[in-house]
């Protein structure tokens, strides 16, 4: 924690405008909702607008240059190398006081988790490191990247934590638990025996789908940490659309697209008129949809 503390106070002082992001961060207007078992926040943070808002689709992509390749960063970013393949940045877009983006020093699609999550899990405890698919959040679909915020900040964590035991090695369904959760996710446990590797492989290897049940794996969103129990854990949350039918400007429609955060139960609202209006009701459609 000494190094991420240290290394986000070090990018701060260089970048004012990202310092006064983070210094917002302490003014962030937050609503706890619960929906049936899941308890979480809406939250009200209008620089994330440039992620929730981002055009992904195949032809806005192509013709901007990919700022996540290292020439394009602005001069005021830094790095520090993870190994030769990847690097960790500070996002200059938090949601959290503490909130990195991770980056391959290779320019490679969005197209699927990489293995060496569990690594950079079991170096960082403190943090959870996640994955958005190409069509399940990111902001970034041509750019082969993971972010990392401190675990304690995600509630769906939790419920993993306390309802997949330590003592059940492998793949586990949310709705095994008897819990009142607004969709399905999967929980595994990563031994370190030869089972437990193709398990995390299994994890990795899970695609979501369309409406119509074609697979995409592109649709997903996975998580990876190092539990209280010191054991390697994982979540998949397979989806079936990337943005809710909701989504957009004018009347009844409302800026939220969730990704990786949201699903774990703290949404972001760029808008001030959706962070008023948006109510558990209307978030457990979003999620059941997505």
């Amino acid at each position: 924690m000494s190094m991420i503390n240290d290394f986000i106070e070090q990018q701060l002082a260089v970048w004012p405008e990202v310092r006064e992001r983070y210094l917002a961060l302490g003014k962030t207007e937050r609503r706890r909702f619960r929906i049936g078992d899941l308890e979480g926040a809406f939250q009200y943070n209008p620089a994330r607008r440039v992620s929730t808002a981002a055009a992904t689709d195949p032809a806005s992509v192509a013709a901007r240059p990919c700022f996540l390749c290292a020439k394009n960063r602005p001069k005021e970013q830094m790095a520090i190398p993870l190994n030769a393949d990847w690097e960790m940045l500070v996002n200059p877009y938090p949601i959290f006081p503490v909130h990195f983006t991770v980056i391959s020093t290779a320019h490679r699609p969005q197209d699927a988790p990489p293995l060496e999550m569990a690594g950079m899990a079991d170096h960082f405890p403190e943090l959870c490191f996640f994955f958005n698919g190409a069509r399940g959040g990111a902001s970034a679909p041509d750019h082969l990247h993971l972010q990392a915020v401190l675990q304690s900040e995600l509630p769906l964590l939790r419920i993993a934590e306390e309802n997949h035991p330590a003592d059940k090695p492998g793949i586990m369904r949310s709705d095994m638990w008897g819990l009142d959760l607004p969709f399905l996710f999967l929980s595994a446990l990563i031994t370190d025996d030869e089972e437990g590797g193709r398990d995390y492989l299994r994890m990795l290897a899970l695609t979501g789908g369309d409406a119509d049940g074609n697979p995409d794996k592109g649709l997903r969103n996975v998580f990876c940490w190092k539990g209280a129990d010191g054991l390697l854990r994982m979540i998949v949350v397979p989806r079936q659309k990337a943005r809710p039918s909701c989504y957009g400007e004018g009347a009844g429609r409302m800026l939220v697209s969730p990704g990786a955060i949201d699903m774990t139960g703290v949404v972001i609202l760029p808008r001030r008129e959706d962070f008023d209006a948006i109510t558990p009701g209307k978030m457990r459609e979003i999620y059941a949809e997505m």
